[in-house]
């Protein structure tokens, strides 16, 4: 997805784009998948707007860098079902005087859980086969979230986690479109109801609409700069995106009255509005904020001027039965596709593959779809058991929603295994018995491990999820944190000298040795980390724009931490990331770091800096879980596992001008050869792409205070 690039997204981050709600209910008596010479008043042309709009989702998913933006996909499908459902509640109304909440709701259900329900059961099916154990039970909750149509408020405040960067995304991902479209009629058919109540006149119904559709775009511009995950997934910051398609229904009577000319170049406008988003916008489009406009107005605008246009406009062009025939798959093709690009490749033993392969397993959802359609959908649909049987209809729905829920629920406590291999030796305990901690760690570096131990010791799924007190107690900052809580204070709390992490996620990885060593030595540890915000005086680039809030956070803790004068600061950061302005980053970084060393070193304060820690090939945890009978394949080479060498170099040139001592974790983590293995005795190195796992650093606590002996002596190691 734009911006975000949430678990895994990932994230390479394209992955995560959305996918497109369901938005063909409300048609006048158009069955899905009708011919394209259609009934009476179809709008065939909706049909192929549809059929553009899920073939930009699904070929941008697939991977085609071409259309980067096809994520806007799901805005254009926000605004027909807005304008589809809205119109069919206002003819009913018009027909019977009333709408029926009971049938409305049932109509969804029958509509939608059907083939949902298929294909949430056949994703957690293919998830336990093929995706892994390490996820599994996070994939199931998507699951039921998604049978429950809440699973955007799950990816949501996953999205806030600074540590999901680089998780794959959710098998059930897709779902969060569907998930925003249902929430936003549990609201609008009452509002409408009311509105219908109070207004006599057709044009003052637009009045709560109008409220509500400024309210949510509010809601968007505000969520877009301060949380995008939020922005992106939560119903409140898109309800205004169906309010657009449903103020268009209320004049839906006069659209027809719009000059042929007008209306076959707005159409085409409107077209070309969605063309230009797919192509133009990519992952760091901020998104949705104002960009979202775009392809709303787009779609509007063909919606409103599609047929109106004549044989001039772009409904001709949309009216093309291709198009309408995949307009008619739309829906199944959308619930297919996603699952089918993670799933297919990991089934052939590619794992994340980037290739033709995504595209090809996107491309086998238009079959499936087809017959999800006549197999399921339409049967279901269109039965004579619950068609016009409201209760019949609201009951299957809730019994399906049940049943993949509790699908979900039971394989869940019934998870897939892990191959692994031989006992190893005990990684901690190794090293504190060890006389030199730093020879018996190499000495375990250089053994060749090729299958996970069967001691590994803790399992898989803590490494990756199970965070130290600094993340539990909220003392590490996410990127939109402004302020630091108090006190952050750990170690001996009674004692009188003080020792400072500060950084960014990269030395609060560390915590876990520091803070052992500093319960044994006596010292207060106080724990500054925000994630992503280096030490050096230099703004970097965050969703596309300044991190501000680092610079201002950094400024605040370097004041605070003078007053303090804590006998040492132990900074590290990590080198991944993106100069905000002109300038070498090698150059600009260096000075920087220079100026916070003169900002911190004054009086008794001395300062420590850990460079940052050898890079792993890939997400290490995923990888182990993808080839545990081949963790070779997951190793790097020590030459190769400095993101910028350039940044270091500046680094240590800093330190070695202002006299600051530094350390080289380096040999913590790789063998002498050069190899820098995932796992070490029974033991995960790395929990994720980029952060040690808090095992290892703990294991490795006799290496650090060694070190720190040999730079300090004594000094640190009593009260003074």
């Amino acid at each position: 997805m734009p911006v975000l690039r949430i678990a895994r997204q990932p994230r390479s981050a394209a992955d995560e784009a959305p996918p497109i709600p369901e938005a063909r209910e409300g048609g006048t008596g158009d069955r899905p998948g009708a011919a394209p010479t259609g009934n009476a008043g179809m709008r065939l042309d909706i049909q192929g707007l549809r059929a553009v709009a899920v073939s930009l989702v699904a070929l941008s998913h697939a991977g085609v860098t071409q259309i980067a933006g096809g994520y806007i996909g799901v805005d254009v499908f926000f605004v027909i079902s807005g304008f589809l459902i809205t119109s069919l509640m206002l003819r009913e109304h018009q027909r019977s005087g009333k709408i029926a909440l009971g049938k409305f709701y049932a109509r969804r259900a029958l509509r939608l859980l059907p083939a949902s329900t298929l294909v949430v059961l056949a994703t957690l099916a293919g998830s336990w086969l093929f995706l892994g154990p390490l996820r599994f039970a996070d994939y199931a909750k998507d699951a039921i979230a998604s049978a429950w149509y809440v699973v955007n408020f799950r990816l949501a405040d996953a999205g806030t986690d600074y540590f999901n960067t680089d998780v794959p995304p959710s098998p059930f991902q897709h779902f969060w479109s569907l998930a925003v479209e249902e929430q936003f009629y549990l609201i609008w058919p009452i509002v409408l109801i009311v509105a219908l109540k109070l207004f006599r006149r057709r044009a003052l119904l637009a009045i709560p609409l109008l409220a509500l559709a400024a309210a949510s775009f509010a809601v968007n511009l505000d969520l877009t700069a301060t949380s995008p995950s939020w922005a992106y997934f939560a119903s409140q910051g898109r309800i205004w995106e169906l309010a657009v398609g449903a103020l268009l229904a209320l004049a839906a009577h006069r659209l027809h009255e719009i000059p042929q000319p007008i209306a076959a170049v707005l159409s085409w406008a409107g077209l070309a509005a969605i063309a230009y988003g797919a192509v133009a916008f990519d992952e760091s489009t901020r998104f949705p904020g104002y960009n979202a406009v775009v392809p709303v107005v787009g779609a509007a605008a063909v919606l409103a001027c599609g047929a109106a246009g004549g044989r001039y406009g772009a409904g001709a062009l949309l009216s093309l039965r291709p198009a309408v025939w995949i307009g008619g798959i739309s829906y199944a093709w959308y619930l297919w596709h996603w699952p089918l690009i993670l799933i297919v490749p990991a089934a052939l033993g590619f794992g994340e593959h980037d290739g033709p392969l995504r595209l090809i397993a996107a491309l086998c959802g238009i079959p499936l779809a087809w017959l999800t359609l006549h197999l399921v959908e339409n049967p279901m649909r269109f039965h004579r058991a619950f068609k016009a049987r409201t209760m019949r209809g609201l009951g299957l729905g809730l019994g399906l929603s049940a049943v993949a829920a509790l699908a979900a629920v039971v394989a869940a406590q019934f998870p897939p295994g892990l191959a692994s291999g031989s006992a190893r030796q005990d990684t901690r305990e190794a090293l504190a018995q060890a006389s030199d901690p730093q020879a018996t760690l190499n000495r375990l570096l250089e053994e060749r491990i090729d299958k996970l131990p069967s001691n590994l010791e803790p399992s898989m799924r803590d490494v990756a999820y199970k965070r130290t007190a600094v993340y539990n107690d909220g003392c590490a900052l996410t990127m939109n944190d402004k302020t630091q809580k108090e006190p952050c204070l750990y170690g001996d709390k009674t004692a009188e000298r003080s020792v400072v992490l500060f950084g960014d996620s990269h030395v609060a990885q560390w915590f876990p040795a520091f803070d052992a060593l500093a319960r044994k030595h006596h010292w207060r540890l106080y724990s500054f980390t925000k994630n992503a915000c280096k030490v050096s005086q230099i703004t970097i680039a965050y969703n596309n724009g300044p991190y501000a809030t680092c610079d201002a956070w950094r400024q605040v803790t370097i004041d605070k931490i003078r007053k303090m004068q804590p006998e040492l600061v132990i900074t590290s950061s990590s080198q991944s990331a993106k100069l905000w302005g002109e300038g070498d980053i090698a150059e600009v970084w260096g000075k920087g770091q220079a100026e916070t060393y003169r900002m911190l070193q004054q009086g008794r304060t001395r300062v420590l800096t850990l460079l940052d820690t050898p890079w792993p090939k890939n997400n290490s945890v995923d990888c182990a879980v993808a080839n545990p009978d081949d963790l070779a394949s997951c190793a790097h080479d020590r030459s190769k596992a400095d993101r910028n060498p350039a940044v270091t170099k500046a680094i240590l040139a800093a330190a070695k001008a202002e006299k600051v001592a530094t350390l080289n974790p380096y040999d913590w983590v790789c063998a002498p050869s050069g190899n820098c293995p995932v796992v070490v005795g029974n033991t995960m190195v790395y929990r994720d792409y980029g952060h040690l796992a808090d095992p290892y650093v703990e294991a490795l606590t006799p290496v650090v205070e060694k070190e720190l002996l040999r730079l300090f002596g004594t000094d640190l190691n009593k009260n003074r």
